[in-house]
């Protein structure tokens, strides 16, 4: 290994890390903040937080706008990640426990490479169609564990996948913004547009945050300023320093963090068939991101890496 390389990678296993216990944090506070604030509302708050705090550290940084180039990129993710993840998540996490919701956004990996074989013509390797058929078989057991007979936690079983899709989308988008902006410029940028897009529950916000409780609304703000603007840039800055194949593997630790802070926090755990299920749709998408034995070769000293 070409020891340039180590300590740039070690820094962007740091920044997954934070990451990743951040968005686990997560899913925990939206599920305390659900019966307070509508989805909308709930992600315009946490999205205005947020972009104000990477506005700040924007200026006291002097990095400015992003280049031309990487604004597609930062569209797309901005209105499909930062703003249409959240509301459709917010909303699942009104129907489904913080740890169910938290594994079945983690079929968004799989959704990943499925994206990539289309838009970058990476192709369908059988594993990665054979993953992603593991995972559907999980999502209809989440789904059906559920339901209770009814069709509230199916709606929040289908939310949750629209998130995993959003989630997917606004990488495999970002990751090419990231060869011009910096992760500051394509977090603070996606952050704002996904806070316009969502300026339409202006309205709903400023009546939810009269009638909660202050705690709650200082949640909503933990959730602009932690998860999503520290989280969402050490995840900017881990992306574009290894493959987002790679950085979609570390979210696998995600719901395990989410069951464990949503029992010690909200006293919930999922069923032993939600789990199953959950464990399906994660076993999906390590089947979807491994590799045969004989592709596994050690990469020739002094090879490129993005």
């Amino acid at each position: 290994m070409n020891p340039a390389f180590v300590r740039p990678e070690r820094a962007a296993i740091a920044a997954a890390a934070v990451a990743v216990v951040l968005w686990a944090s997560a899913f925990v506070g939206i599920r305390a903040a659900a019966p307070h604030f509508a989805p909308g509302s709930l992600a315009l708050g946490r999205l205005l937080a947020g972009a104000v705090t990477l506005l700040i550290f924007l200026l006291i940084s002097r990095q400015g706008f992003p280049p031309r180039a990487a604004w597609p990129g930062i569209v797309v993710s901005g209105v499909v990640w930062f703003g249409g993840y959240m509301v459709a998540l917010n909303w699942g996490e009104e129907l489904v426990d913080a740890g169910t919701a938290a594994m079945l956004v983690n079929v968004g990996p799989a959704i990943m490479a499925l994206l990539a074989g289309w838009l970058l013509h990476e192709g369908f390797p059988p594993r990665l169609l054979a993953g992603i058929a593991v995972s559907f078989a999980g999502t209809v057991i989440v789904g059906f564990s559920m339901s209770g007979g009814g069709g509230s936690s199916v709606l929040g079983v289908v939310l949750c996948l629209v998130a995993a899709v959003s989630y997917a989308t606004g990488v495999v988008a970002q990751k090419p913004a990231l060869r011009h902006a910096s992760a500051l410029q394509a977090t603070t940028f996606g952050c704002v547009i996904g806070a316009v897009a969502c300026l339409p529950f202006a309205g709903q916000l400023v009546s939810d945050v009269r009638s909660a409780p202050i705690g709650i609304t200082l949640n909503v703000v933990y959730l602009g300023i932690f998860p999503t603007a520290v989280a969402f840039t050490t995840w900017a800055y881990a992306l574009a320093h290894t493959t987002a194949g790679k950085m979609g593997s570390t979210t696998y630790a995600v719901p395990a963090v989410v069951v464990l802070m949503s029992w010690l926090i909200l006293g919930e755990v999922p069923g032993w068939l939600t789990l199953a299920g959950g464990a399906l749709c994660l076993a999906g998408v390590a089947v979807s991101r491994s590799r045969p034995a004989r592709d596994r070769r050690p990469e020739p000293a002094g090879a490129s890496r993005s």
